[in-house]
């Protein structure tokens, strides 16, 4: 038999929040004003940003009126005046006389005139750097990749120049220095980087490409030896033996690109 155990009631007792709420509109008190944001006063006018509390316009003409000017002249250099129209060329600051390199290709380009020497006298090492690139392209384009082999050659050959020069003149080597010798074999290389172009066009392996590339070397050896004997002083006395020499620096250019 199921005994029956007495259960005390449970009561809820209310409580009072711990919490304040606000008061029901009208009841006791009225609520916060909204916001209202601030209107501009009748300076705004003169100052369109109500926050700041100074005058721009009056801060800008002390500044100007006190504070000297940061360029008293036209753009130049120091303010003193100059101006870009009168600045040099480009090129020419950097030392590279364009119509000076024209005008030493032209009197190479001619196969049966003579070279003036003159021209060649004021040495430079761009028109050289300029033909040397060429004939490197037109090798790249004929599948040879020969950039470095070229720019070590000349530097080889003109070394072997000037040493060959100054073994014969025997220290007598009148207006020509390294630097000259450097930029006329380079100049002299135009009709290597002629028969470069030239050579894609030919059959390979046959008599007439041999044939062109041996026109193309007497005409750089003829010009070479022209140059070298007129910028030294006893360059005529053995022009034969120079003559080999470019001979033999050009015949190698030949065969690069021949082979």
């Amino acid at each position: 038999m199921a005994k029956e155990f007495p259960v005390p009631p449970v009561v809820f007792t209310p409580s009072t929040p711990t919490h304040r709420r606000h008061p029901a509109p009208g009841v006791g008190a009225s609520l916060p004003p909204a916001f209202a944001p601030p209107r501009p006063s009748t300076s705004s006018a003169a100052n369109p940003l109500p926050f700041m509390s100074f005058d721009i316009s009056a801060a800008a003409a002390s500044s100007s009126s006190s504070a000297p000017p940061l360029f008293a002249g036209p753009i130049g250099v120091g303010g003193s005046g100059a101006s870009f129209e009168d600045e040099p060329p480009l090129l020419e600051e950097l030392g590279i006389n364009t119509r000076q390199i024209w005008r030493k290709t032209i009197s190479i380009l001619h196969p049966l005139r003579s070279a003036d020497p003159s021209l060649h006298a004021d040495a430079d090492l761009s028109g050289p750097f300029l033909f040397l690139l060429s004939f490197g392209l037109f090798q790249l384009l004929a599948g040879k990749f020969h950039f470095g082999i070229v720019l070590g050659w000349v530097t080889v050959a003109s070394l072997f120049l000037y040493f060959v020069f100054s073994m014969l003149s025997g220290g007598r080597r009148g207006d020509l220095d390294l630097y000259r010798c450097v930029s006329l074999v380079g100049y002299c290389m135009l009709p290597m980087v002629i028969f470069s172009a030239v050579s894609l066009f030919l059959p390979r392996g046959g008599g007439l490409i041999f044939g062109v590339g041996m026109a193309f070397v007497l005409w750089s050896t003829r010009v070479c030896t022209r140059l070298l004997a007129e910028l030294a002083s006893s360059g005529d006395e053995h022009r034969s033996l120079i003559a080999y020499a470019c001979w033999l620096v050009y015949m190698l250019f030949s065969l690069l690109v021949i082979f």
